[in-house]
């Protein structure tokens, strides 16, 4: 099943998602939401992009890891995420963009390294090592999860540059490619 996105202003998006109970079958969701990314054309999808306040997101970064010359598949499902971060660790400024705000990228400063610990669809806990755009993509997932959004990263100058835009957006006046879901 393919979801719509979950635009700007839905109350959804800025609560802080509670965990899934261990041992919880998410299959079925977990392709359902890999597709609706697929689909989208993004990198990644949190449960809350898609209506549901639970700790859950999937990324897909293997064209990039290919790119780098890696055989190690990216696309991953992310059940109740912890993140470690070393804040000794540079900082990177980068442009993101974000599903549910299409058409409104924001720089947004984020650490190069991270290690995050996480289960998967069968409730095996795996912790990984990532750096640079894998990390960026997981911290910029990890955000929904938390209530938080990548325009809140943008500098008081850009807020007032894009509120109009938001504004649009949040009344479903949008250009997106997909079936997006508005508030109201």
């Amino acid at each position: 099943m393919i979801y719509p996105i979950v635009a700007y202003g839905d109350p959804v998006l800025r609560k802080k998602a509670v965990a899934i109970e261990e041992g919880t079958d998410m299959k079925a969701l977990a392709n359902d939401m890999l597709a609706t990314m697929d689909q989208a054309q993004g990198v990644g999808l949190a449960a809350p992009q898609i209506g549901k306040s639970i700790r859950l997101f999937v990324v897909d970064f293997t064209p990039y890891l290919q790119q780098q010359g890696s055989k190690e598949v990216g696309r991953k499902v992310l059940i109740n995420p912890e993140l470690r971060i070393d804040d000794a660790v540079p900082l990177t400024t980068f442009e993101e963009g974000c599903l549910s705000i299409p058409g409104i990228p924001v720089e947004v400063s984020r650490h190069e390294k991270i290690v995050v610990s996480y289960f998967n669809t069968d409730w095996q806990r795996h912790e990984e090592e990532w750096t640079g755009f894998p990390a960026r993509v997981m911290l910029h997932e990890y955000d929904h999860l938390e209530g938080k959004l990548h325009i809140d990263y943008a500098t008081p100058l850009r807020k007032n540059l894009i509120k109009s835009k938001l504004r649009q957006i949040s009344q479903g006046k949008t250009d997106a490619s997909y079936r997006m879901k508005f508030p109201g």
